[in-house]
């Protein structure tokens, strides 16, 4: 069974109506032999909220050091981002054996009349995958209400409802208090009930629940046995907010705004103390590192520019309330709803616009967005107009919108997801040098194999491998096949979801499929034209010629940095150079050897290294810093920590080095506040933990997939693509033949926008190629050639000389006359 065919399976189950009680997912799991026993879990009830608090527990869990999972709904993208593992999506080929293991079951039970839903089934996966990974804890948003939801097979650790709202009135209840109480059976046996509810409807939890502890604004319930307080915006993306439990309190930022979210933050502190040994300062990390896509999402600041899945009137409220706190003209409104969705509440709730634009999200239950332009006519928007689709209803937007002005994306996730692919959806460049090339980026698109056969000999051309909605591919195939080029998709695009998509032709096919795109329209055109474009020019080769404003060295070739550990137990040169004027010489040995940049590290990664506390490391790395702050070469701070980071920058430092990818939330603004470069490596530990077991469908495509988000987090802060470096990460959480593979596609990484650096240094993957540590500046050397020759920006390396030889030999095979040193 291909990916494609087990997401189109799950997605069929959509026919089946939702039906309460957990007897369906019960036997599910028994037909699976129960893989979730010995898992503790945690439900995540309530109206409003539950997804940000599930993600704000589960981020803080995992700082501390606990394998966390966590299911949520609806996803934005891909089937696969409800299920995740220590913040990784489920894999597609975890996803196909779970759907192996159950299709014969679920036929069997539909047959009977007795099928799961999408919704069971999908549980029934999560709680499989959990199980399998052997996670400590895993957080289960539920579906709808508690005592009778699927995710209620489950006997939970801890619970919470974090809201009660009227919500599928015919289904729980009829009043707030019937739904409190029918929410309030998620209540663990052996712990209380955490909530954010008040009034009538808290004493019906009590009811239910017995042992409750509430959580609630300061001021507005003094009974509260947790106190938050909301205390504003303190930059665009991040509010200040503080937790009073009495015994414990803490203050700390979070990346979600709204009043709302600190609630939804004490909650998750509070549940967080009740399942482990969790410190003050592990829940103030954790919270802020608590990112949650499309959900108050400041994506721009010139114009600003808000994404948020606001579907109903309370929550279009709080849309207006926390817009408010935003200075802005005019505002300009896409809007893209369900058509069983209160409209004429959600239009009176949100704020006045200047503009609105509406459109139709790619599902069968979208609302006519005629009927939608009628609602806000009616609601008294200065203008009103209509697009064919979200993205080019964003891209109006944008257009008409002034630098002060705000440009607000609401009415549902789904439009949301679909606004949202202008910032994440990249065409990634395929190397194709062969049939057998050609057949593998086929297939890993999930392209069924008839057509797999039918064009692997027109795929030996250029080809562009990128991810749209249904009908964008749809009419992107039938133009590209007008122009005499080739394109083929996966299989599944149910309803709404996502395909992969592999575009084959000549360079010149292409430039027409651009210009079509752009004169003549169509669904999204104008994105996937820009994508197009974006893409292709980063195949190009890079502009050699000399500038005198370039700021970066790479900007105009291959640029190499020379790794200077001032560490004593670095794992190649440990102890080699701590002393400050042993560190200080090789530093300007290794600019007279050609080195462009000097990477200047104070604790080692390596496996099994013990943390540096920060003050230490900044002793080892500041002074160093300063003395060599004023060499021909740029100096860049290998650090992990933002305390540190800005100390180097203060000392004279010009870029940082996180091989974390902004771990430590504070990271990225740090290096905005600076205007500093910024490499963001891809790593499941650093340190590395040895024989750590990672599942990568194609470790190159799910690396570009998570690196995407890390570089959405440093322009959020302030930093543009340019100066953010994307490092692949060899060796960290990969093994040796994956290293070699993304040292092999690092073009690919191209993708992104962002100059790419590789560190391959003596590193153990070499091992792979019968070379021993100690015997592996060779292989270094060649591997350095082969990532110039893939067009990688930055080589970070130990040794100097040997290393800028191969750059330049790999850049004159490429161009001799350009070439000139």
């Amino acid at each position: 069974m291909e990916y494609h065919e087990a997401a189109d399976f799950c997605f069929g189950l959509r026919r089946f109506r939702p039906k309460p009680g957990t007897e369906s997912t019960a036997r599910l799991l028994a037909h699976l032999e129960n893989p979730h026993e010995g898992v503790d879990f945690v439900q995540i009830a309530g109206s409003n909220g539950k997804g940000s608090t599930a993600r704000m527990l589960e981020r803080t869990l995992r700082e501390a050091g606990l394998s966390v999972g966590l299911y949520t709904s609806p996803h934005l993208e891909d089937l696969r981002e409800r299920i995740r593992v220590d913040g990784r999506k489920i894999p597609r080929s975890a996803v196909t054996e779970y759907v192996e293991a159950v299709r014969g079951y679920v036929t069997e039970r539909a047959a009977d009349g007795e099928s799961p839903t999408f919704f069971e089934t999908m549980t029934g996966m999560a709680l499989w995958h959990f199980g399998r990974e052997e996670v400590d804890v895993a957080v289960l948003e539920v579906g709808i209400g508690g005592r009778l939801d699927a995710t209620s097979v489950v006997d939970p650790v801890a619970s919470t409802v974090t809201s009660v709202t009227l919500e599928h009135t015919g289904i729980i209840g009829e009043t707030e208090t019937e739904i409190a109480e029918d929410k309030a059976h998620v209540a663990p046996e052996d712990a209380p009930l955490v909530t954010g509810v008040m009034g009538e409807p808290l004493e019906s939890i009590r009811s239910v629940a017995g042992d409750v502890v509430t959580v609630g604004h300061e001021g507005a319930d003094p009974t509260s046995d947790v106190t938050v307080s909301y205390d504003g915006r303190q930059n665009h993306t991040e509010a200040a907010i503080s937790i009073d439990a009495g015994e414990w309190g803490l203050e700390t930022r979070i990346p979600l705004l709204g009043t709302h979210q600190a609630e939804n933050a004490g909650i998750a502190a509070v549940l967080a103390r009740q399942i482990a040994d969790v410190s003050e300062v592990d829940i103030a990390r954790g919270l802020r590192s608590a990112h949650w896509p499309g959900r108050f999402e400041v994506m721009e600041t010139d114009p600003l520019v808000v994404l948020d899945g606001a579907h109903n009137p309370g929550a279009c409220e709080t849309v207006a309330e926390t817009l408010a706190s935003y200075d802005y003209d005019d505002l300009h409104l896409v809007v893209g709803a369900m058509h069983d969705k209160d409209h004429r509440e959600m239009a009176t709730a949100l704020p006045t616009p200047t503009t609105v634009v509406t459109a139709e999200p790619s599902l069968d239950r979208a609302e006519d967005r005629d009927v939608l332009a009628r609602v806000f006519d009616e609601a008294g928007a200065d203008e009103v107009r209509t697009a064919p689709s979200v993205q080019d209803a964003l891209t109006v937007a944008i257009e008409r919108a002034e630098d002060d002005d705000c440009v607000l994306v609401a009415g549902s996730l789904f439009a949301v997801a679909e606004a949202r692919s202008r910032w994440t959806t990249a065409g990634v460049p395929k190397r194709i040098r062969n049939l057998e090339d050609a057949r593998e980026t086929l297939e890993k698109a999930n392209v069924p194999e008839p057509a797999v056969d039918r064009t692997q000999e027109s795929a030996v051309h250029r080809v562009l491998k990128t991810n749209l909605q249904y009908q964008q591919a749809h009419e992107l195939k039938d133009e590209l096949l007008r122009l005499g080029g080739d394109c083929v998709l996966s299989g599944h695009g149910t309803d709404g979801e996502r395909v992969d998509a592999v575009l084959m032709g000549t360079l010149e096919t292409f430039e027409d499929l651009i210009d079509a795109l752009e004169t003549d329209g169509g669904v999204g055109s104008t994105d996937v034209a820009r994508e197009l474009r974006t893409a292709l020019e980063l195949e190009s080769s890079r502009d050699s010629s000399e500038t005198d404003d370039a700021r970066w060295p790479w900007e105009d070739r291959t640029a190499v940095m020379g790794i200077l550990n001032v560490t004593p137990d670095s794992f190649h040169d440990g102890g080699e150079y701590d002393a400050v004027d042993d560190a200080v010489s090789r530093a300007e040995a290794m600019v007279e050897a050609g080195v462009d940049v000097l990477d200047v590290g104070g604790e080692s990664t390596r496996p099994g290294a013990d943390p540096v506390p920060i003050e230490e490391e900044i002793d080892r790395v500041v002074p160093v810093v300063e003395r060599i702050s004023d060499v021909d070469a740029h100096v860049s701070v290998d650090t992990r920590k933002a305390a540190v980071a800005d100390a180097a920058l203060e000392a004279g430092a010009d870029i940082v080095n996180d091989v974390s990818g902004l771990e430590d939330p504070e990271m990225r603004f740090v290096a905005a506040d600076h205007d500093a470069g910024l490499v963001v490596m891809h790593s499941i530990d650093a340190p590395v933990v040895p024989d750590r077991d990672v599942t990568y469908d194609d470790v190159v495509e799910d690396v570009i997939d998570q690196l995407s988000e890390r570089i959405l987090l440093a322009e959020k802060a302030g930093l543009d693509r340019d100066q953010i470096i994307v490092d692949p990460g060899l060796g960290f959480g990969k093994s040796s033949g994956e290293s070699f593979e993304l040292l092999g596609r690092a073009d690919e990484f191209r993708a992104l926008g962002c100059p790419v650096l590789i560190g391959h240094s003596h590193k153990s993957m070499f091992g792979h190629v019968d070379r021993e540590a100690g015997e592996r500046l060779a292989a270094t050397v060649a591997a350095t050639a082969i990532a110039t020759d893939r067009g990688a920006d930055v080589i970070r390396v130990h040794d100097g000389s040997e290393n800028v030889a191969a750059v330049r030999t790999a850049l004159a095979a490429q161009d001799p006359a350009q070439f000139e040193w």
